[in-house]
């Protein structure tokens, strides 16, 4: 019987049922299509225990690259998007940003997408890629945060990485951010805050910073975080300061993914964005106004693939879809 869980009964069956079943009809080992490729982030790991990782494929300057997709052996969506996997020994805890490693390949040639597109997480920017899928294109859509997507857009790995940091120097998003080879392509605002479950006491106040200080005085209310390199992430340990309640090193890559915590009792309270937490049905206490804007590779904005997407993002389609989203355009 294999695990109830997708991912999990996928590598099950990889690992150990596939090679039996192979003996068993008198056929040889099955081969395998591995590629070489660099991990340009730390993977944590559980010591002891080898564990795989499913990772997406972009093409870098030197080579391809992998990126993790998610952990966790429920992660459907993680699946989908994966390329293949890398495996992670058991002795070790984690394996170290830049290390060159083995990628077993899903299928038999490395898919090429014609968007790459790192960064920060936002639901809509799937209004985008959406208009981009309905036109026949296809984008590989990777959450690593802001300054993630800042640094793959340095080493080439992708044409547009999403973005929403503020410079407390100039009192500005994103711009001062940019270096050589990059440019500044307006996105939308949007307005982050506290979510949490309606009726929760803890949370009457109206002030971020109140209701943040309630939280931090009940040794049983449970936070869940962002991941580190997100500008979600920044902004919350500037909330917390130097406090580190139970739930902070739960680090989800989406804004979905907190108000899902939050709604379901995996966590009391979290920081995401005002259409997730309207969708999910969630109290929201309103933090900032940000601009979720983009940080474009210049070398490759006469890519046909960037083009579209630039076309979408100034399309009246595009225009009326974000803002009945509840997200506004800039004047």
């Amino acid at each position: 019987v294999l695990p109830g869980f997708p991912t999990s009964a996928m590598f099950t069956f990889h690992d150990m049922i596939v090679p039996v079943l192979r003996r068993m009809a008198g056929l040889p080992p099955r081969s395998e299509a591995k590629v070489a490729a660099k991990v340009p982030l730390r993977i944590r790991s559980e010591f002891g225990r080898t564990e795989f990782v499913m990772v997406s494929l972009v093409e870098g300057e030197q080579g391809l690259v992998a990126y993790p997709t998610g952990k966790g052996s429920g992660a459907i969506t993680s699946f989908a998007q994966a390329d293949g996997f890398i495996s992670i020994e058991a002795l070790a805890d984690n394996m170290p940003a830049g290390s060159e490693t083995s990628v077993t390949l899903f299928t038999s040639h490395v898919r090429v997408p014609d968007l790459v597109v790192i960064g920060s997480n936002c639901t809509g920017l799937d209004l985008v890629v959406g208009i981009l899928f309905r036109a026949g294109l296809t984008v590989r859509s990777i959450a690593v945060g802001s300054l993630g997507g800042l640094a793959a857009a340095k080493r080439g790995e992708c044409d547009i990485a999403p973005i929403h940091l503020f410079d407390s120097k100039t009192q500005s998003y994103n711009a001062p951010f940019l270096s050589e080879g990059l440019e500044l392509v307006q996105g939308w605002r949007r307005m982050q805050g506290i979510v949490y479950r309606p009726g929760d006491l803890r949370f009457r106040a109206t002030d971020p910073e109140e209701a943040v200080r309630a939280a931090l005085a009940d040794p049983n209310c449970m936070m869940v975080n962002r991941n580190q390199g997100s500008g979600t992430r920044i902004l919350i340990d500037q909330l917390l300061g130097a406090a580190r309640p139970d739930g902070y090193w739960n680090q989800p890559r989406s804004h979905n993914a907190v108000a899902a915590a939050v709604a379901q009792n995996r966590a009391d309270w979290g920081v995401t964005i005002a259409p997730v937490a309207r969708s999910a049905g969630l109290g929201f206490i309103a933090l900032k106004e940000e601009h979720y804007d983009f940080a474009l590779v210049s070398a490759r904005k006469q890519r046909p693939a960037v083009q579209a997407f630039l076309t979408a993002l100034a399309s009246p389609e595009f225009n009326e879809a974000v803002e009945r989203m509840g997200f506004s355009r800039p004047g």
